[in-house]
């Protein structure tokens, strides 16, 4: 396949998958319930980071979660709500109530002083990062350190910790959710970021079809194939490179 056919193919599937029928079998349409930033970004950040796994089932279990938090993501945070959950509860697969709680503690002391998630971010700089989505994460992984000493066996399950190896999928996913502009799936409710520095979220999944249509030689579904990936993407859509994210879920489909 030339590059101009492969280009071609991306386009055309992405086009066919970046539509608003996509919304409704998505996580995304969770944080496309809320209109408050504060609201989006937490919603986001929560059921972005336990969507692995059977769809039908990541969806269900995003909006159990987000009922155990009244439907309120921002105030249940700040009010504290999560104090209240006894530990071992299952919320999703391999993360439960405590896990929940440990997140939420850190996640209330970034919005105690920094407002938002997206002033979180400017705060640390992510912006001038080479890498944003993982410098980001770096910060997070800090606070919610500071915020709950005695838990720090529970990180792990809340956002990975090995950040020079991790392909950071599940965040890569939430940041495209927020950053991208096109008004149709993505809802490009922050300006800290481009669409242009954004990184693809890789799995298993999108890791399989990079390689099969060539925009991935490593065998590893790790930081470096995303940085590949991600530069080959670059080439044909500079501006948007995570826009094929849908065509590479779309090919994926049909492979």
């Amino acid at each position: 396949m030339t590059e101009r056919d492969l280009k071609d193919l991306l386009d055309t599937e992405a086009a066919r998958i970046n539509s608003p029928s996509f919304i409704s079998d998505d996580p995304v349409r969770f944080p496309r319930r809320y209109t408050d930033l504060r609201d989006i970004e937490i919603s986001s950040l929560l059921t972005a980071s336990i969507a692995w796994g059977n769809r039908k089932m990541i969806c269900r279990d995003c909006d159990r979660m987000l009922a155990l938090m009244d439907n309120q993501p921002y105030k249940y945070v700040m009010d504290e709500g999560y104090e209240d959950l006894p530990d071992g509860e299952n919320i999703h697969r391999t993360f439960f109530t405590q896990h929940f709680k440990h997140f939420l503690r850190g996640l209330r002391s970034i919005y105690s002083r920094y407002g938002s998630l997206q002033e979180f971010g400017r705060a640390e700089a992510i912006a001038s990062a080479e890498l944003p989505s993982w410098k980001l994460v770096e910060g997070i992984n800090r606070e919610l350190r500071e915020a709950d000493a005695a838990g720090n066996s529970l990180a792990s399950r809340c956002l990975p910790q090995n950040l020079a190896t991790t392909a950071l999928k599940r965040v890569n996913m939430a940041l495209r959710w927020l950053v991208r502009n096109d008004g149709i799936v993505d809802m490009g409710v922050w300006d800290v970021l481009t669409p242009a520095q954004l990184y693809i979220p890789l799995d298993v999944h999108v890791g399989d079809v990079s390689r099969e249509l060539g925009l991935l030689s490593r065998k590893a579904d790790d930081r470096r194939s995303v940085i590949e990936v991600t530069d080959r993407l670059r080439r044909f859509n500079p501006a948007d490179p995570v826009v094929y994210d849908f065509a590479l879920f779309g090919i994926g489909m049909k492979l």
